[in-house]
């Protein structure tokens, strides 16, 4: 169902964004946008933990956000945390008590998979996107490159440093001198010369910034005369020296300095004159697409069946050589049982099917690293792979699915009872355990039901006398869902054979 209106979070770093936009035909019109500074990698403490500050200002702002989506349908709306909830130990935590301050699901998104959604943004607000351009983005935890032609990515890359942790590390206090900021921009040196060579190797014809970084900069070195409506090495290089020359963004007098950005945007300064130095660039233009746009786009494309999952797993069959007609099979069997226990679902709709024929056209991809234990290579590569279109949640769920479907039950430590999962586990096992020989011989009609402890599974007794490794692993089933506590019967029954008149 497309819904007139549609609206991302993004949850940065440094601010947190609540954009809505009206779709119209397969472009999305900003409709209405919110901001907050919350500035979330400062409460990073040194062990990695985010402070009580930090998140008391996260969850305020999510609440004002939830305010203004409180009618919005949960398809219609997409949240993305970025580098901060990626590296945060308390996350999960945090997020628990994020999503109900909010009313919606949270995703934390991959750097790379953030940069790919901050290009889709961009992109679709160049003035000429079918020219090769590189995009900077420099966030408050990560900064994140790209160099796209139209709507194609051809690098993508986030490196570990934004305006936030940089001003925090090198600038304590608001206080910068020749000293510091020379650390400062050597530091990003060093992290961009990890990605210089391949990128210079790639090429581009125009350098492009975004987001509030990019913006800020823009916007004083326009309104102090350092330059005329660009980001320049020059103007830069005199916002540079102004900033050093004063001791701090606040004693700088410059026109333009928002109070917001005054943290935290002798950092971002430090970033981007490392980022014009390692690309050699004169020049950079500013785009206002980012992220937010972005998710909003990728959530039009799901809308109009282009959703990029799709693509990903049809690239990571071939990756990983997958047998298609495997795949196939289990994945056919397991939606044909999934459509059992839940007669009343729109399968096509569903989520939990989406996740269970994903996870098993995947389920075996293990089987490149090696067959024994597979399911476990299997589940850590989806779990770690950079997957574009999945959210690290998505991974996590698709890799629990996948590591679930044979062997012991009890491995999935984080499934609980009454978490929805145990189901379509139940269909990608039972659909794995048929096809096991992975040829064509057809198998018998198979009625599966949910019962007040469980599941069971009725199958014709003749076929299954004539399969005897079919009825022990059968068997060998009922022991496993036992072990979590769950029920599962197998009941054999003589199939009714029609008879002509």
């Amino acid at each position: 169902m497309v819904h007139e209106h549609v609206a991302a979070v993004d949850m940065g770093s440094n601010s947190f964004r609540l954009q809505v936009g009206r779709i119209v035909g397969n472009q999305i019109y900003p409709l209405d946008g919110l901001k907050e500074t919350v500035r979330l990698a400062a409460g990073l403490t040194p062990e990695k933990h985010l402070d009580e500050a930090a998140q008391q200002r996260a969850l305020a702002a999510l609440a004002r956000f939830g305010e203004r989506l409180r009618d919005f349908a949960p398809e219609a709306v997409r949240a993305v945390a970025t580098n901060t909830l990626r590296v945060a130990r308390n996350a999960p935590q945090f997020l628990m008590e994020a999503e109900a301050a909010l009313g919606f699901p949270i995703e934390v998104i991959a750097g790379r998979e953030e940069a790919r959604l901050i290009y889709l943004g961009v992109a679709h607000t160049l003035p000429n996107p079918h020219v090769r351009n590189l995009i900077v983005d420099i966030g408050g935890g990560s900064t994140e490159f790209i160099i796209g032609q139209n709507i194609k990515p051809l690098q993508l890359e986030s490196l570990y440093m934004g305006c936030v942790s940089f001003s925090l590390r090198y600038f304590p206090e608001g206080r910068v001198d020749k000293r510091s900021m020379n650390e400062a921009e050597l530091a990003a040196s060093r992290e961009l010369q990890t990605i210089a060579k391949a990128y210079r190797d790639t090429s581009w014809d125009a350098a492009v910034g975004s987001s509030g970084t990019a913006k800020a900069i823009r916007d004083i070195l326009e309104l102090n005369g350092y330059a005329d409506g660009n980001i320049t090495r020059a103007g830069l290089e005199r916002l540079r020296n102004c900033l050093v020359k004063a001791g701090g963004a606040e004693r700088a007098g410059l026109q333009g300095m928002r109070p917001e950005r005054v943290p935290v945007i002798i950092g971002g300064v430090a970033i981007m004159s490392a980022v014009f130095k390692e690309f050699d660039l004169e020049e950079m233009n500013f785009s206002e697409g980012a992220l937010r746009l972005g998710v909003l786009y990728d959530l039009l494309g799901r809308y109009h069946h282009e959703d990029l999952r799709e693509a990903t797993v049809s690239r990571f069959m071939q990756r990983y050589e997958v047998d298609p007609q495997q795949a196939a099979r289990v994945s056919l069997m397991a939606l044909k049982l999934y459509r059992q226990l839940r007669s009343t679902d729109l399968v096509e709709n569903s989520v939990n099917a989406q996740f269970l024929s994903w996870a098993a056209r995947l389920h075996e991809i293990g089987i490149s690293v090696a067959h024994a234990g597979y399911h476990k290579h299997s589940a850590y590569v989806l779990a770690n792979a950079d997957m574009p279109g999945f959210s690290k949640r998505d991974q996590a769920l698709l890799a629990r699915l996948v590591l679930a479907h044979r062997g012991k039950l009890e491995r999935v430590q984080t499934l609980t009872q009454t978490m929805p999962e145990y189901l379509p586990i139940f269909c990608l096992r039972i659909a794995a355990l048929l096809h096991r020989a992975r040829d064509d011989e057809p198998v018998p009609e198979i009625d599966v039901s949910i019962t007040a402890k469980g599941y069971e599974l009725n199958i014709d007794r003749t076929w299954l006398a004539s399969a005897p490794l079919t009825a022990a692993v059968l068997a060998s089933e009922t022991q496993q869902w036992a072990s979590v506590a769950i029920e599962f019967r197998v009941r054999a029954k003589l199939q009714r054979v029609a008879t002509e008149a």
